[in-house]
């Protein structure tokens, strides 16, 4: 408790962000730090709206890796052939592992793995009720940066997103951190490379760890486990883990995380998104789940 002339401790917490916030390679200087400046004072925001408190209770860092895995050519294409199949066929390969997760039946044609971005983005539309025309825009997308993180273990970005975020868990010293969607997976590995960071809450959010094939079986390190099923297990870095889901996120698939993974503490399910807000990270922010397991963490109990 404090006396009404003393603020109450900031909690310290280091946000993760997922796809979607690429703004082209290269990125220094100012320009780095105003793009990491918004969007800590954005999350502060969502978060302390969802807490009912005031932003500045909590002492939010921002952890900004997008730039490392954004290609030469900038962002991916959109417009009248943006509906086609995807280009890359790693990509291509793990968009197809995706849709067949989610239980979309389909055989290839003529041998070859050539599912068109519009013909999933329609399926996924009427399976999860949502806008088909910011689904293609947003699968071209979530499969361009995913397959550039996960091509390889000793890929060159991977190495360097990973290592960005593992700097501000070093330099911040945060109690949370707060992971969403591929930040989620990001944030995992990073966190096993620093088993001292001292973190007491891993939450992750909207999170494709358990996505077989195409991010669980990719992890570094790799679940391990004999005889099968291999397992994955919280980061050593992390003395709590909590993961939160919308059961309607085509993302966060399967949306629990404790059938995949040792050492998870709860599994939330809560639904967060409107109709043209699936995914967004602001809804997860700001969602009863989020508040309720961070509110201890006000109170220091």
């Amino acid at each position: 408790m404090t006396d009404g002339s003393t603020p109450p401790p900031a909690l310290s917490v280091l946000a993760v962000h997922g796809v979607g916030n690429s703004f082209g390679r290269g990125v220094l200087g100012e320009r780095l730090e105003e793009r990491r400046r918004l969007q800590a004072a954005a999350w502060a925001r969502h978060l302390a709206g969802g807490l009912g408190i005031a932003p500045e209770r909590l002492d939010l860092d921002f952890a900004y890796y997008a730039d490392k895995l954004a290609t030469h050519a900038g962002p991916p294409p959109q417009g009248e052939d943006d509906g086609g199949p995807l280009t890359d066929p790693l990509a291509q390969e793990l968009m197809e592992e995706w849709a067949a997760t989610l239980g979309m039946n389909r055989l290839p044609a003529q041998g070859h793995l050539t599912l068109p971005v519009r013909q999933l983005a329609a399926w996924l539309a009427r399976r999860f009720d949502l806008d088909e025309g910011r689904l293609r825009v947003f699968v071209r997308l979530l499969f361009t940066e995913v397959t550039t993180y996960l091509r390889a273990v000793d890929a060159e970005e991977r190495i360097a997103a990973r290592a960005e975020v593992a700097a501000r868990i070093a330099r911040h010293r945060p109690r949370v951190v707060v992971a969403h969607s591929l930040g989620s997976v990001v944030a995992y590995e990073a966190l096993h490379l620093a088993p001292d960071a001292g973190v007491e809450l891993f939450l992750t959010l909207g999170s494709p760890l358990a996505l077989p094939k195409v991010v669980f079986d990719r992890l570094d390190p790799a679940p391990a486990g004999a005889p099968a099923p291999t397992r994955g297990v919280r980061p050593p870095g992390a003395a709590r883990w909590v993961n939160i889901a919308d059961p309607g996120d085509p993302v966060a698939v399967p949306p629990g995380l404790a059938a995949a993974f040792d050492g998870l503490d709860l599994d939330l399910t809560d639904t967060v998104h409107p109709l043209f807000g699936f995914h967004h990270a602001k809804n997860y922010l700001g969602c009863a789940g989020t508040a309720a397991t961070l509110a201890p963490f006000l109170t220091g109990s």
